[in-house]
């Protein structure tokens, strides 16, 4: 088997090879900045939590539209998303929960309701697409919605981008200043939802929130600069979307699955070799002054 038909006849052969790939590097554009902003935020277990409280729209997507309508369940998807946040936070301000508690308490519900809803109305093969995603199965419409998704996100986040960092850094200093925190917040959870619901498209319920987080996770490692980060999390999201690819294809296994088991194995080898990794505190010398 040479390399070529190792790593590039596949994408060369197959038009859904083509379009998952296109997915992968649209996902990796718009969901990489954004988990790298979730992680500075200390908003990790929010992502995951948010990635599951989509669910219960999917699944009145999935009814409405009598079976596995991308479209309609990513519609479905965002309404619940953004419903969930606009709750999340409102508890959070009118109650003494804090904003992580009332996620994680509508992480559960929303979970356990559309696995409730999918499994009365659909197949066992239905609940597993839900819950693991179809990206082989995009078709042009999804890749189109998906596409967007990534480049509303990037436009965005050019736009609000000091303001936002403002507020995840120093969120007291922009509220001293008049910069309308509360806002750029909104609009943030607006950017993990939506991009939440396209990696929804592809990987599922269960690891939408994969692509978005581990790469994130990796960027953090080698890099110290936000920018840097950014780009190093959408370098490595692109890498696993294609060698999870490749290797679901010659093995035949999963695609989703393999794809965030490749960016695992991106992060497990960063917290070994990166500059803040294992091996550079084991073997790094201590100096002393004289």
């Amino acid at each position: 088997m040479t390399l070529y038909s190792t790593f590039v006849s596949p994408f060369i052969d197959y038009g859904f090879m083509r379009r998952a790939l296109v997915a992968c590097i649209a996902l990796a554009l718009g969901s990489a900045p954004v988990g790298v902003l979730l992680m500075l935020r200390r908003m990790s277990l929010v992502g995951d939590a948010m990635s599951h409280a989509i669910l219960p729209g999917a699944a009145v997507g999935f009814l409405i539209a009598g079976g596995l309508s991308l479209p309609a369940m990513g519609l479905g998807g965002l309404v619940a998303g953004l419903s969930i946040a606009l709750l999340s936070g409102l508890i959070s301000r009118t109650t003494a929960l804090r904003e992580d508690a009332s996620f994680a308490s509508f992480y559960l519900t929303s979970l356990a309701l559309g696995v409730l809803i999918v499994s009365l109305k659909g197949s066992n093969i239905d609940l597993l697409h839900v819950l693991f995603g179809t990206i082989l199965a995009i078709d042009p419409r999804a890749l189109c919605l998906v596409g967007g998704i990534a480049s509303l996100t990037i436009i965005t986040l050019a736009l609000i981008y000091r303001p936002l960092v403002a507020e995840c850094f120093d969120p007291g200093f922009l509220r001293a200043v008049g910069g309308h925190g509360s806002l750029f917040h909104f609009l943030f959870l607006l950017l993990v939802v939506i991009n939440l619901v396209a990696s929804f498209e592809a990987l599922g319920t269960l690891m939408a929130v994969g692509l978005m987080m581990l790469p994130a996770a990796v960027a953090r490692l080698w890099a110290q600069t936000l920018p840097m980060m950014f780009a190093i999390a959408a370098a490595t999201a692109a890498v696993s979307g294609y060698l999870g690819l490749v290797a679901s294809f010659h093995f035949a296994v999963a695609s989703g699955p393999t794809i965030i088991l490749t960016a695992s194995c991106i992060y497990g080898a960063s917290l070994v070799l990166s500059p803040t990794g294992l091996v550079r505190r084991l073997y790094s010398r201590p100096h002393f002054n004289a």
